[in-house]
């Protein structure tokens, strides 16, 4: 089929530092055995089971280096980064496109081509070698199996009363994965102008804004919500423990489900206080062991073409994705566009 070219733009307003969780900011001497991250949420597990709690606490026995860690959006890390410029804080970067395109374009990540990304498709790494996606992902949706017998298979069965204030979709321009909800409805719609009328009409049953896609999946867990957006790899790793979760990708009516590639992508902070710690976690991320483990631990895809995982939970993923379209979003086009269509979405929906 036929690509549609997505415009969408990411010069996005600086908006004031969130309450964001942290172990330490990463002020050490830059010879101190530390290093800082930086991260979009979905790889740390709330109970400490997640893929960032594995490979943080391998690379910490194997090299003594102390990893501290901050979580937030993935527009917020990088608008915290942008803020810290002069004075970086993070020594890594990990963040959802089109944010970490963004992230680049400001100047805030350097150039280093980590070991393996020789293993990473051309299309999940920058050009320049200033990122590279350390785990492949794809967006989605959730919905509670226990309210509802079978998932939504429409956009359009969204708009029926059953969902009213039982629907929530984290914001575009501030979440990775909100902004993915505008990206898909573009392509899926045919188009900005449909697209928005659509996300207009849904917005009497959406419950309202959320800076943080992460807190939704309790609330569908629970049935405070029957719907709400997501991405495979956090809402695979959520379900093991909320297990009235289920995903599922819509279409447009007549149409295959679709979605499209929303890798966690890394990238070095530019004067970055432990530079070289923050090379030696890159590589450790990229390594064959650490990428072995994303889907047996974290419920993501592999970012290395040359590991093929066959535990459980990657046959399970094949399972998920198939019979889904995955269609390629213009990255640099989005790059260029989005707060014009942020713009236009907040008036759409009066958000």
């Amino acid at each position: 089929m036929p690509r549609n070219t997505l415009k969408l733009a990411l010069a996005l307003p600086l908006l004031a530092a969130p309450a964001l969780s942290a172990c330490g900011t990463g002020t050490a001497a830059s010879d101190e055995k530390v290093v800082t991250v930086y991260s979009a949420d979905g790889l740390k597990g709330e109970k400490g089971d997640g893929w960032y709690d594995r490979i943080f606490k391998d690379f910490e026995k194997q090299t003594g280096i102390k990893v501290e860690y901050v979580e937030g959006g993935s527009g917020e890390m990088v608008q915290r980064a942008a803020r810290e410029k002069r004075n970086p804080q993070a020594d890594l970067l990990v963040t959802l496109p089109p944010f970490i395109q963004q992230a680049d374009g400001k100047g805030l990540l350097q150039k280093y081509a980590p070991k393996g990304s020789d293993q990473v498709s051309g299309a999940d790494k920058g050009a320049d070698a200033t990122w590279t996606s350390v785990v492949n992902n794809y967006f989605g949706f959730i919905y509670n199996k226990k309210e509802l017998k079978q998932a939504p298979r429409t956009w359009d069965e969204l708009l029926d009363g059953t969902y009213k204030n039982k629907l929530q979709y984290s914001t575009p321009g501030i979440a990775g994965d909100g902004t993915a909800v505008l990206i898909k409805a573009m392509h899926d719609f045919g188009g900005q102008q449909p697209a928005l009328d659509y996300l207009g009409d849904l917005q009497s049953n959406n419950v309202g804004p959320s800076a943080s896609t992460g807190k939704l999946a309790p609330k569908v867990d629970k049935g405070e919500l029957l719907v709400a957006n997501g991405d495979v790899q956090m809402n695979f790793a959520q379900s093991k423990t909320m297990p009235n979760l289920g995903i599922w990708f819509p279409a447009k009516d007549g149409g295959r489900p679709t979605t499209f590639a929303l890798p966690y992508a890394a990238g070095l902070v530019t004067d970055a206080p432990h530079t070289e710690n923050g090379k030696k976690l890159l590589d450790f991320m990229l390594s064959q062991r650490a990428q072995r483990q994303v889907s047996e631990i974290g419920g993501g895809f592999s970012a290395r073409g040359d590991v093929k995982a066959t535990d459980a939970n990657a046959i399970a993923l094949a399972k998920l994705m198939d019979g889904v379209e995955v269609f390629e979003p213009d990255w640099n086009d989005i790059d260029k566009n989005l707060t014009t269509y942020v713009d236009a979405w907040k008036s759409a929906t009066g958000s």
